[in-house]
């Protein structure tokens, strides 16, 4: 099953699945409410989902592989944000493809994720493997005094205020309670040692 908002590139990645990848596409839709009932009702082997897909790619990738355990799912998306990337594998996508992907490669890198495989692009791996080396921590700069260590999630946290993401904005993303997400942005102020949001911005971006 294929879900993106852009009928264009609902159709070019059907072609490109059938004509040689030896895929059947059982349904193409525009949103993630619709993702998520169309996969309910087909029970696909693979869903190919779009991230920023009215309702978010992301929200509906967590209902599928919550309901629909041995669907795999991928992520097809413009996006490199390393927030955007957590957020997938943390809702359960086997993979995150770019859409500059070369169409050849498309059906093989999804059978590959058929066989069990991960399907990510290089670039995309050096982040993994820098997020899991890091041990779940990162040290910001703060100037006239020490380092400041954060946590994954507070880094996911701070990129998207950079992002300009409010806080019912970032909840949604990370699939968090919007009392979580202040919780967070109140201890990222604190250790930065900052008072304000904008001020843990630019405390970021200096560092």
């Amino acid at each position: 099953m294929i879900a993106d908002d852009h009928p264009a590139a609902r159709t070019g990645v059907r072609e490109s699945l059938e004509a040689d990848g030896g895929f059947d596409v059982v349904a193409a839709v525009g949103d993630a409410n619709a993702a998520v009932e169309t996969a309910l009702g087909e029970r696909p082997d693979l869903c190919l989902l779009d991230i920023r897909m009215p309702g978010s790619g992301i929200s509906a990738a967590h209902e599928v592989t919550a309901k629909l355990p041995d669907t795999a799912v991928v992520m097809l998306t413009v996006s490199r944000s390393d927030a955007d990337l957590f957020a997938a594998l943390r809702a359960g996508a086997a993979g995150y493809l770019l859409k500059d992907t070369d169409p050849t490669r498309l059906p093989h890198a999804l059978r590959g994720v058929m066989a069990g495989e991960a399907a990510l692009p290089r670039a995309l791996v050096a982040r993994v493997i820098d997020e899991f080396r890091s041990q779940g921590r990162r040290r910001v700069r703060v100037v006239g005094k020490r380092g400041a260590e954060l946590t994954s999630r507070e880094w996911e946290v701070l990129d998207m205020l950079r992002e300009g993401l409010g806080t019912s904005e970032i909840a949604t993303r990370l699939f968090l309670s919007p009392v979580t997400v202040r919780r967070h942005v109140s201890q990222i102020l604190r250790k930065l040692r900052v008072k304000t949001r904008e001020e843990a911005i630019r405390t970021l971006e200096r560092g």
